[in-house]
């Protein structure tokens, strides 16, 4: 059996394999091309793009593509063969550094929100150098940004490596204030995956997984995660042998697969890697949702990272574990020594602040028709924005605001610039999973994220928001005479006037609402009133401030947004009328017919029989199907008339407000007969069917 540090990396062209492949000097060349932000000199590029082709040929790769990640949430590729044809008839392999640097794919059928006319299709996908190109499928993927002929980005990754480029530049300015002589500062992230596993004949069996990927109908399971038996339990045999087969997969292209779980639900598991650099992390992630759902394949079943696929149990998300640190230090960490303890409270407090003034932002990061089903239910946190840090650092926060003596492990007098923290271990709290944005020793979760989502949108905001904290801090501070006492001062504003934004209890409590209220938190329950504050002033300048997006871009983003939401509820409704029409009320109507003709087969053989339980059944069935039918046709005028409706904004709250809640009405007109129909008849598998399935 190969070993994991033998197949680790296997098929990445990452820098181990350009030490050995690149000359030193086109090496050393690259290296600092990367470093200092600096496009190649196109003679490197050749050497470069030759070496990667051997190399990608010798691993059995016959074609590249510019790999990148456009506004569907999904990455695209166009597959290019290495072949040149001879004057002899036969051919040659090439590949050019202009063909690794730039592609011109075609861009007119790719969201754009405005950005580009039909008419103007062409698009640029420019080499991501700091992230590594890797083989899949015989194919060289090298990593790309993708903007518009007119230089507007039409993809997630071009404003997150702004973002990452935004966050350096302040914080390096924060550093310099304390001696400190770092030259780079990268935000990090470690992305736990949640999935769920069901066999491929269930799923086959589901028009409505099929087409929307999560069920439509569907009364819970006699048995479902009430028991807690399943969470951290014995993995199932035919799930650790695709466990096994992902691991190995993920580790070949070099993905940090680390931990591999059950979750709370039947049928429910988690991924979680060890953490990268932010833009590196966010490819991996994209790799490893077209991994799980391709190594699932293979397995005989379907992986569904879908937010809420199933009523009653939990959902998945996608836990954005997120630090930022320079070469040598998490700045996240709080460190034994007074300079660190500054360091530390300067950059926590910058955090607590850019969530608290950007929690819209933070939201609307989240925000998505299937993430809608999810945020606030039994598994994830709320829609309301808040942060966890746990009582001992609450402690010491509430010590600095009042100035008073820290009662901890240490009694000093709070002035920072002396060692005012106690020395925490890594875990100095226990875990608030109700938390949206948790303080977990060095790093904060940010438990929002939906499953099927791009973790590059979340960490842009991230990124982006508290690099306008800092640079507000480093204005204060830069023009301060006594650096220390301005330190002190700004730290001890800040936590005054934006502690409201920390709580440290039940996210689930009712009360809580009540209180967010109060405290001014915004409460943004759905996606169009969270895609509304895309374009409130305040976000619009920061982000031009810190060069992450244009005006244009960020409208763009929010109509691609909206639209697609309303196309996916557009697909339900649909999805859910063609279910009740062609398969449930026939079903439902061939039960009644065989519970009438059981009725009139007892009555003829036995004077007088009672047979009230057939005919309760048939009363119950006919009532439900009658108001589903009428539900069935008022949805369908819902549906039609929020189709119609004009401007992105007023679909969106159409299909909210007109067509979500008739959605609901059929469901529980469905679920009902449900529970009462012969399976023999029910048209398709049950929730214990699905959520069993897998043996």
């Amino acid at each position: 059996m190969t070993s994991v540090p033998e197949i680790f990396g296997s098929m990445v062209f990452n820098d181990s394999v350009m030490k050995e492949r690149l000359p030193h000097e086109t090496y050393k060349a690259m290296h600092k091309a990367i470093q200092d932000g600096e496009s190649l000199d196109i003679t490197i590029a050749n050497v470069v793009a030759n070496a990667m082709k051997d190399w990608a040929i010798e691993k059995g790769a016959t074609h590249y593509t510019h790999w990148f990640q456009p506004m569907t949430g999904i990455t695209a590729e166009k597959h290019d063969s290495f072949i040149s044809p001879t004057k002899e008839g036969t051919v040659i392999m090439e590949f050019s550094g202009k063909e690794l640097i730039k592609g011109e794919p075609d861009a007119s059928s790719f969201p754009s929100g405005g950005l580009r006319a039909t008419a103007e299709a062409r698009g640029y996908t420019a080499w991501d150098p700091t992230s590594y190109a890797f083989i899949k499928d015989k194919c060289l993927c090298i990593p790309t940004a993708f903007c518009s002929y007119t230089g507007e980005a039409l993809d997630k990754k071009t404003p997150l490596l702004r973002s990452m480029a935004a966050i350096n530049k302040q914080a390096l300015r924060i550093l310099k204030l304390f001696g400190d002589e770092s030259t780079s500062v990268k935000t990090t992230v470690g992305p736990e995956q949640e999935y769920f596993l069901i066999d491929k004949s269930v799923y086959e069996q589901r028009k409505d997984l099929i087409y929307t990927g999560r069920t439509l109908f569907g009364v819970p399971a006699p048995k479902g995660q009430e028991m807690d038996d399943h969470y951290f339990g014995v993995i199932k045999p035919r799930v650790q042998a695709f466990m096994n087969d992902l691991n190995e997969e993920c580790w070949k292209l070099g993905i940090l697969s680390k931990t591999e779980h059950n979750e709370v639900a039947p049928a429910q598991h988690e991924l979680a890697p060890i953490f990268s650099t932010t833009n590196i992390a966010t490819d991996h992630n994209q790799i490893l949702m077209e991994l799980l759902q391709k190594v699932a394949k293979r397995h005989g079943m379907v992986c569904l990272l879908h937010e809420k696929p199933f009523d009653g149990v939990n959902g998945s998300g996608k836990h954005n574990n997120w630090s930022i640190s320079t070469d040598t230090a998490n700045l996240l960490e709080p460190g034994d020594t007074p300079d660190e303890n500054a360091k530390f409270l300067i950059f926590l407090t910058a955090v607590i602040k850019a969530v608290d003034e950007y929690q819209d932002l933070l939201r609307l990061s989240v925000a998505s028709a299937g993430n809608d089903h999810r945020l606030g239910a039994n598994e994830a946190p709320p829609a309301i924005v808040s942060m966890f840090i746990g009582e001992e650092l609450q402690a010491v926060l509430d010590s600095i605001e009042s100035g008073v003596k820290f009662a901890g492990r240490k009694k000093v007098q709070m002035t920072i610039g002396v060692d005012v923290l106690p020395k925490f271990p890594k875990d100095t709290t226990d875990r608030n999973r109700t938390s949206p944005f948790a303080f977990t020793g060095n790093k904060f979760e940010f438990r929002m994220v939906g499953s099927a989502d791009s973790i590059a949108c979340a960490n842009i905001m991230i990124n982006t928001a508290v690099a306008e904290e800092l640079r507000q801090f480093a204005d204060e501070l830069e023009k301060a005479s006594d650096f220390k006492a301005a330190l002190n001062d700004l730290i001890k504003r800040v936590i005054k006037e934006h502690k409201r934004i920390i709580f440290n209890g039940n996210g689930y409590d009712d009360a809580w609402v009540a209180e967010a209220e109060k405290r001014g938190l915004l409460n943004l329950k759905t996606t169009p009133e969270a895609l509304a504050k895309y374009t409130e002033a305040k976000n619009l300048k920061i982000f031009e401030l810190h060069e992450v997006f244009t005006e244009a871009e960020v409208k763009a983003r929010q109509e691609i947004l909206l639209e697609n939401y309303a196309k996916l509820i557009n697909i339900e409704a649909i999805t859910m009328m063609q279910m009740a029409r062609k398969s449930i009320l026939p079903a439902v109507t061939l039960y009644s017919k065989e519970l009438a003709e059981t009725v009139m087969t007892k009555k003829s053989a036995v004077a007088g029989i009672d047979c009230s339980y057939e005919e309760g059944i048939l009363k119950k069935i006919a009532a439900n199907s009658t108001t589903m039918v009428q539900k069935v046709l008022e949805l369908e005028e819902a549906q039609k008339k929020a189709y119609a409706t004009e401007g992105e904004m007023a679909k969106a709250l159409a299909y909210k407000d007109n067509v979500i809640p008739l959605m609901a009405e059929v469901r529980k007109c469905s679920d009902t007969m449900e529970k009462i129909v012969s399976k023999k008849f029910w048209p398709f598998p049950t929730y214990g069917d699905i959520l069993f399935s897998v043996k």
